[in-house]
């Protein structure tokens, strides 16, 4: 079952359930999904939906930190179960061990030997770890090899 008939179904029994967090978050990102479609006048490919679920993830972590700076709890609580909610429908994410080994693969394919040429790693090692490894992380790391 593709991603998006899968929000769809749990959305459906999220409703008949009553599962009020559940079926909100699930509406919005089944309407971020629907907007990209709408955008570009056709359906996405799945892995398309999948980048937009992680948007969506990011996007609450990014509410969390600004409900901390706030010092709102309640609001930190709320982001952090839709975030609990959306990561169930997110591949399994790979350890920090294994992003550094994609990552010296990566470098090494590439040959790069300085931070200057990051960019040439990131292109190799991003379509390895997609989905399952933060870009931001991940990017952290492979500048780390490179300036170590």
């Amino acid at each position: 079952m593709e991603l998006k008939d899968h929000l769809t179904a749990d959305l459906r029994d999220a409703m008949r359930a009553g599962d009020d967090l559940k079926k909100t978050t699930l509406r919005m990102a089944l309407a971020a999904i629907k907007n990209a479609e709408i955008d570009t006048r056709a359906p996405l490919p799945e892995p398309a939906v999948l980048a937009i679920v992680q948007k969506e993830v990011k996007n609450r972590r990014e509410s969390i930190a600004d409900a901390e700076t706030a010092k709102r709890p309640d609001l930190v609580a709320g982001a952090e179960a839709e975030i609990a909610i959306l990561e169930a429908y997110l591949p399994q994410q790979i350890s920090e061990s294994e992003l550094r080994d994609l990552a010296r693969a990566a470098i090494a394919e590439s040959g790069a030997d300085s931070a200057r040429q990051m960019g040439d790693v990131m292109k190799i090692l991003m379509p390895r770890v997609q989905g399952r490894a933060d870009g931001k992380q991940a990017g952290a790391i492979v500048r780390e090899l490179l300036e170590g």
